[in-house]
């Protein structure tokens, strides 16, 4: 499969944040690393990119975990909601101190801190040259933020989903536990679910291979990396599906 990235800039994108990222490897919020993230979105924007972010609350919460401990999955999960709705709040309070105007849209409805989503405002925003933070996944339990990053990149029309990560890119194994592990430079989603690669889960791949969204996987923690990934520099792993190999798109109103 060709990587055809070279030369090759994007002008909506989204980027997807975990939210122990945000948390520096612990509870609750890093403020240097939210800065850092903050200073590099900012220089995205600045060049006229449009770019929406959706952040993981795994700082906070995981449901799936909380769910394994006895509590009811239902709402192990919408707890897990409301820590992404924190670390969208301490993005955008970043974002604004470097200058740059951003609006938070939540899956919940909570009106005092977040605007609710909607696809048409958000992209006026993004045309606006605002930053749109989406809270909340898709504001239902049993779905990940992954799946929230895949549907909302869909549904606003960007051209890429940049998944931001500790490790820089997409590896045969996990590089942290095996030493032999090797990086794929590109990859198709099909390939990814077959060899079960955990990357991200399977639904927002499969969401992504319906629907012909790239992905490109890379190491947020090397400064830079978010201009490089959307002036389409060769870095990280492209997940992608070669034109016509693509199964049909599925789901719909029949």
């Amino acid at each position: 499969m060709k990587d055809d990235r070279a030369g090759q800039g994007y002008q909506r994108v989204l980027l997807k944040l975990g939210g122990e990222m945000l948390g520096g490897g612990s509870l609750g919020v890093d403020p240097d690393v939210v800065h850092s993230v903050a200073a590099q979105i900012a220089e995205v924007v600045r060049g006229g990119v449009q770019l929406a972010v959706v952040i993981g609350g795994g700082n906070y919460f995981r449901g799936a975990e909380l769910s394994q401990r006895g509590m009811d999955r239902d709402r192990a999960d919408y707890m897990a909601m409301l820590g992404t709705v924190m670390n969208c709040l301490a993005l955008q309070d970043f974002l604004e101190k470097e200058g740059v105007p951003t609006r938070v849209q939540s899956a919940i409805t909570m009106g005092q801190v977040a605007e609710p989503y909607i696809p048409r405002r958000a992209e006026r925003h993004l045309e606006k040259g605002r930053v749109v933070i989406f809270a909340a996944g898709v504001g239902m339990p049993y779905f990940s933020t992954d799946t929230a990053a895949a549907q909302r990149a869909l549904e606003i029309g960007c051209e890429v989903v940049l998944m931001a990560k500790a490790v820089d890119g997409v590896f045969t194994a996990d590089p942290k536990t095996d030493s032999s592990a090797k990086m794929f430079d590109e990859i198709t989603h099909r390939e990814v679910l077959e060899r079960g690669l955990k990357v991200a889960d399977a639904t927002a791949f499969s969401l992504c291979m319906d629907n012909n969204m790239p992905i490109i996987v890379f190491n947020l923690l090397t400064e830079g990396n978010i201009a490089r990934a959307v002036s389409g520099e060769r870095i990280g792993t492209l997940v992608s599906t070669p034109p016509g190999t693509q199964a049909p798109a599925s789901g719909g109103i029949a």
